[in-house]
């Protein structure tokens, strides 16, 4: 992950914070919480009049995409040659132009770590998601917290394009999983439904996700130890799944098992 301050020239105020994940090319922007809807770039005033401080993906690549050269324009090949691009890379572009801006007097910076108020936020990003027995969502976030969010109680989003299908849709409320860097759940990596909402949604369970992993660790056999901690052989394993007396958890299990959003993070 790359991080960008970025900051207003006129004044040399911090306006806030972009993050670019490299792997999945994905931009996301943390504002500062002292902007207003009148001091904020446009674009986010809206956001910012809301409470939300944690600007999509989508929207930050908008932003993006205002501040660099198109793709489709006529000269670009030339303009690539001239700065020495193989190819077309908005982050590079972005990067060439110090993200400056014709229409406005916003500009980056490269930054080495994230600033205090950013790393609190992400406090509320999600690690873990999974769908339930009765189909509701059990989110883990960073801090520990652990909410339930019936499917029903996902119709708060209804103002986020495509959530009726979600809340319709079998297939598509399966697809569920983690986005880029947690800051929200994803259907069909294209519905995003932002952490921040879902943080306040639901019910919170009293546990931690710790006490989960601490389960799995201390609750799961593979076949093996299962024979051992049994006296028995792997035929008489078999043979017990085949009478109902042993449920698997998972079949096939080949090596070592990882946490799926530990796995999915190291995607972006």
């Amino acid at each position: 992950m790359k991080i960008y301050e970025i900051i207003n020239e006129e004044d040399l105020l911090s306006v806030g914070v972009l993050l670019y994940y490299e792997k999945e090319h994905t931009f996301l922007i943390e504002l500062s919480a002292s902007l207003d809807e009148w001091t904020a770039p446009i674009l986010f005033s809206r956001y910012v009049r809301e409470g939300i401080y944690s600007i999509p993906r989508d929207i930050s690549r908008l932003w993006v995409m205002a501040r660099v050269v198109p793709s489709d324009r006529q000269n670009i090949d030339a303009i690539l040659r001239n700065h020495k691009l193989g190819s077309y890379d908005e982050m590079k572009i972005l990067e060439i132009a110090e993200g400056r801006c014709s229409q406005d007097s916003l500009a980056i910076r490269r930054l080495s770590e994230l600033p205090d108020y950013v790393t609190e936020r992400m406090k509320k990003n999600v690690v873990e998601c999974f769908i339930t027995e009765d189909e509701a969502l059990l989110i883990f976030f960073a801090d520990e917290t652990i909410r339930k969010v019936k499917r029903s109680e996902l119709s708060k989003f209804d103002s986020i394009e495509g959530m009726d299908a979600v809340l319709t849709n079998d297939s598509l409320y399966r697809s569920c999983k983690i986005g880029t860097g947690g800051y929200f759940v994803t259907f069909n990596d294209s519905i995003d439904l932002p952490a921040t909402g879902l943080y306040a949604t639901g019910e919170q369970i009293p546990l931690r996700r710790s006490d989960f992993v601490s389960f799995v660790k201390r609750n799961t056999l593979d076949t093996s130890e299962s024979c051992s901690l049994l006296g028995c052989s792997r035929q008489n394993i078999a043979y017990m799944v085949k009478q109902n007396q042993l449920t698997p958890l998972r079949e096939d299990v080949k090596g070592t098992l990882y946490s799926k959003g530990d796995v999915i993070k190291n995607t972006w």
